[in-house]
């Protein structure tokens, strides 16, 4: 169940992944403009780029290298962190150790604020409402703590094993807005197990 990635993996993935996010999210817009697959790659790197730059880009630094660098090691780091921290929950769990509330909340409380920055990174922002999230808002509330963190791990688990994200140059619409499910949901529950344990800490 615990899952293992190397870091040269992840910047591979880090590299590949977010051009691919770009070329999906507009490639109805594109197209509809375009017929030429060439000019159309053309215009998503750019418009990639200015994605990435964020605010920079009114200032002239949209194609700044440091910044670009700087953004892939925050992911890369980011998901490493995500996947330790997965580790250590499913050794536990496994193992039928207790955890202690400390650990729950710190750990629960950087893989929200990861999650969240990686939905910022990767442009995979909170999706519409589902029929399944509700159900899941609607679970937490019974559900136990032991329970809840094994659904995470699942969750995360389902994010890094997305064929977007375990292969590379993978460029596939729907896996994209599973991804993007997947995140979300990693973010909504570690928020919730914080909250709940945070209660109750004695």
């Amino acid at each position: 169940m615990a899952l293992h990635r190397g870091k040269t993996s992840v910047r591979l993935w880090v590299t590949l992944l977010l051009p691919i996010c770009c070329l999906i999210a507009f490639a109805a817009p594109i197209s509809a403009q375009t017929t030429d697959p060439a000019k159309a790659r053309m215009q998503e790197m750019d418009r990639r780029e200015l994605q990435l730059s964020g605010p920079a880009a009114d200032n002239g630094h949209a194609n700044d290298p440091k910044r670009s660098q700087a953004m892939m090691d925050q992911v890369s780091e980011d998901f490493q962190r995500i996947l330790t921290l997965h580790n250590e929950i499913v050794r536990s769990l496994v193992a039928n150790q207790s955890l202690s509330y400390q650990f729950i909340s710190d750990a629960t409380g950087e893989i929200r604020k990861r999650s969240t920055r990686l939905q910022t990174s990767l442009k995979l922002q909170k999706p519409e409402p589902t029929t399944e999230n509700r159900e899941m808002e609607t679970n937490l509330k019974v559900m136990k703590t032991k329970d809840e963190l094994i659904l995470l791990c699942k969750q995360i688990e389902s994010f890094i094993r997305n064929p977007i994200i375990d292969k590379p140059g993978t460029v596939d619409a729907q896996q994209l807005e599973k991804a993007r499910q997947d995140l979300h949901s990693v973010v909504q529950l570690s928020d919730a197990i914080k909250k709940q344990v945070d209660k109750e800490k004695p």
